[in-house]
């Protein structure tokens, strides 16, 4: 083994795209001094790119790299996001949204929620977005940065963005610290003969790149976790059994929306990223109960513009890796497994690996001990968004299609289970540990499905019946003007834009 006494550690990053690049750029900034960075990527294979929404945690990488807002959004041709609506998902034609922030107000001892569904009970409750401020903003394409005033209530949002786009300026960035990139394609993994571990890489049948440790960034290949150290994966199509995707840019033509939106198709869902110059579509669905070409078709029929390319085909499995760090190889991105974007997690998992990574950065060869304690971390994150994404399937109601009707009726994991029980009891939401979707998410995601209860937390029927009454409407009111004083998305970014040095 290396005596790493006399320098720093060496990583190589297989593979570019958004997932190379975050790991490049984060590394750069963060490795101690001596730490070489070198990124292999070849431009003869394309990354998959569709995942361009994002959740408010982008803010502290972006943040963390130093990188300024307004300049990231011209660079990536960037828009703001409040929430992601689901349109279809409950029943044809109905929607809610799933936005970012606080619904309503805690009151005494409780949540809003417990208030919310007594309110409903006695008929004084209005729809959930009438006390999210995050919502009514995005209905009526308005939006602010940070609070209007100190009293005002919080607003956060996050992007869509040009996932190409963002990787390249990534790129810029992390070169300009230091990061090496070879071209070429990866041949073959080299494994040390002793230990077991990575050695190097192999390039064109030529080059050999050496390092002490590797992150696989190869995408669904997974060349390095996988197809080097036999890791296995955990296939989760039962809970999750779409397997296909079309995605296709389009000309803007409709609304220049401050939100994601994802309709319910006959077997899978559209997703709709509005960005500066284009907007992203999407098609996930299942083989098993639609052809290729129909779900070209119905992708195709539902584009507010002109589409500026033929639909790019994906095949994909939904799990990850049982191990994402194993010996000295860290797989993020698609080699460490995946999810739908249905709530835009992808790249905050990209995000949140690196950060954990960070956080137990190893000073040489890696103690066994962190490394069991990071993949225990990992796979407290994913299958807890897993079920959340599931949660989305199972709650639907729309009857007579086969592909939901064998959502409904499937069978679900343990752990989601537990939380529609407590749910379906009393109202009450419970959030385990640092799972990534707040008591807020579920709230939304299960009224706005209809998932119903039986009851709410007694202690709300402590509050008088017209003070609940008042107390709404108060709020309600609150917001409506902050909305009302807001600035219309598009104006937003146009001004922010036109504030960068060209």
């Amino acid at each position: 083994m290396r005596d790493f006494t006399q320098g720093g550690m060496r990583y190589v990053i297989a593979g570019g795209g958004t997932a190379g690049w975050m790991a490049a750029a984060a590394l750069s900034r963060f490795a101690p001094p001596g730490t070489q960075i070198v990124l292999v990527e070849s431009e003869a294979i394309g990354t998959v790119g569709v995942g361009e929404a994002t959740i408010p945690q982008i803010h502290l990488f972006n943040g963390a790299l130093g990188l300024d807002e307004a300049e990231f959004l011209k660079e990536t041709s960037g828009s703001f996001k409040l929430g992601i609506e689901f349109a279809g998902w409950r029943a044809e034609g109905h929607s809610y949204m799933h936005a970012f922030g606080n619904i309503g107000r805690q009151m005494g001892l409780l949540p809003f929620q417990h208030h919310w569904l007594r309110a409903a009970r006695l008929g004084l409750a209005k729809p959930l977005q009438r006390y999210s401020l995050n919502e009514l903003a995005a209905r009526t394409m308005r939006m602010q940065r940070g609070r209007r005033t100190a009293q005002s209530p919080e607003m956060p949002y996050a992007y869509h963005f040009d996932a190409g786009m963002y990787a390249a300026y990534l790129r810029r960035h992390a070169e300009a610290r230091g990061v090496v990139r070879h071209e070429g394609l990866i041949d073959a993994v080299e494994r040390d003969g002793q230990t077991g571990d990575i050695a190097a890489l192999r390039l064109d049948g030529e080059r050999r790149i050496a390092g002490d440790f590797f992150i696989d960034c190869t995408g669904f290949r997974g060349l390095l976790i996988e197809g080097a150290l036999d890791t296995g994966f955990d296939d989760w199509t039962h809970y999750l059994p779409c397997d296909r995707a079309l995605a296709v840019p389009c000309a803007s033509g409709g609304d220049f929306t401050p939100y994601t939106r994802s309709t319910a198709r006959v077997a899978g869902w559209q997703w709709r990223i509005p960005l500066q110059h284009r907007i992203g579509n999407g098609h996930v669905y299942s083989s098993a109960f639609l052809s290729d070409d129909e779900a070209a078709s119905v992708l195709l029929a539902n584009l507010d513009g002109k589409p500026l390319a033929d639909p790019r085909p994906l095949r994909f499995t939904t799990g990850m890796r049982r191990q994402h760090w194993n010996r000295n190889c860290l797989a993020i991105g698609l080699a460490a497994g995946f999810m739908e974007p249905l709530e835009s997690t992808s790249i905050h998992l990209v995000q949140s690996a690196i950060s954990r990574f960070l956080a137990m950065l190893p000073a040489g060869k890696a103690d066994p001990a962190m490394v069991d304690h990071f993949n225990a971390q990992a796979r407290f994150e994913w299958t807890r968004i897993r079920d959340f994404i599931v949660l989305h399937y199972w709650a639907n109601q729309r009857v007579g299609q086969p592909f939901w009707d064998g959502m409904r009726a499937m069978g679900l994991p343990e752990t989601l289970r537990a939380k529609l029980a407590q749910w379906q009891a009393t109202g009450f939401i419970h959030r385990e540990h640092e799972e990534l979707f707040t008591e807020v998410g579920w709230f939304q995601v299960l009224a706005g499905q209809g998932v119903e209860t039986q009851g709410y937390n007694p202690i709300a029927d402590l509050l008088p019946e017209d003070v609940l009454r008042d107390l709404l409407a108060r709020h309600e009111a609150e917001l409506v003007e902050e909305v009302r004083q807001m600035p219309r998305h598009i104006e937003v970014i146009e001004q922010m834009v036109r504030g960068v040095a060209a």
